[in-house]
């Protein structure tokens, strides 16, 4: 088994070998995988954080040793906390890294990251302080930052800045927590979900006090939330048809 790490600021995890295929996930700063086939120009991972699987360009990685990939997974990680920080290289370089960032891997990478790493807080306390520091970041299909991010990209990051690590699409983070019966039950953090025509799960947001949600739809945004689904005030419709409501932490 081979392993590597990102060493830029995101690379995108593409469907296929294909620079023009889909983007179904990024994987940021400092994030570490396994290598479970190569090519010439791309191999297929598998992340550390979420066993989530895709292809990225060989030019965007760097191959690390098993030992290395041991150490990683079981360090004390911490994240970026500010929406965009800069970290520098050994050559006096700058990049620009985005919060939710594994910015404990700075050290590995010979870069200094001296920006806003505060200690995770466990519990629910600032799940939904978090989730507004995201607010009107325009939605974007695979996204995980603060430039553009989609709805069970928004609650991933969200969690992990809070310690606690979710799947990666809404469909499989519905398989985690504790089912919830009525929408009274949840506290402000908790996780509802949504399907489509098909009963599939397709949506994720957080729950919110007071009957609000925020959640990734055009942008991310804040609605109502009743025992049917998300209620659009702007359109004065219901825009998602809620399914089960979980809790998590």
């Amino acid at each position: 088994m081979r392993y590597g790490i990102c060493p830029i600021s995101l690379a995108p995890l593409r469907l296929e070998t294909n620079d023009t295929s889909e983007m179904v996930s990024q994987v940021l700063y400092g994030e570490i995988f396994k290598i479970i086939e190569d090519r010439k120009k791309w191999s297929k991972i598998r992340l550390a954080h979420d066993n989530y699987e895709g292809w990225i360009d060989n030019q965007q990685y760097q191959e690390i040793e098993a030992e290395e990939y041991h150490l990683l997974i079981n360090a004390n990680n911490y994240y970026s906390k500010d929406l965009i920080a800069y970290l520098t290289h050994s050559d006096r370089t700058l990049s620009s890294i985005t919060i939710g960032a594994q910015a404990s891997s700075s050290h590995f990478l010979n870069d200094q990251f001296n920006t806003n790493t505060e200690p995770i807080i466990l519990g629910k306390s600032q799940l939904i302080d978090n989730a507004l520091l995201f607010l009107n970041t325009p939605y974007m299909w695979g996204g995980r930052t603060p430039l553009g991010i989609d709805c069970s990209g928004l609650t991933q990051l969200v969690y992990r800045l809070n310690g606690v690590d979710l799947l990666r699409d809404a469909s499989q983070q519905a398989t985690q927590g504790e089912v919830l019966s009525f929408i009274e039950e949840s506290d402000p953090g908790d996780l509802a979900f949504f399907d489509n025509q098909e009963g599939k799960i397709t949506h994720v947001g957080i729950i919110m006090s007071d009957n609000y949600i925020i959640h990734a739809h055009g942008k991310v945004r804040i609605d109502r939330l009743d025992q049917s689904g998300i209620f659009n005030v702007a359109k004065n419709s219901h825009t998602h048809k809620l399914r089960v409501i979980k809790k998590i932490i």
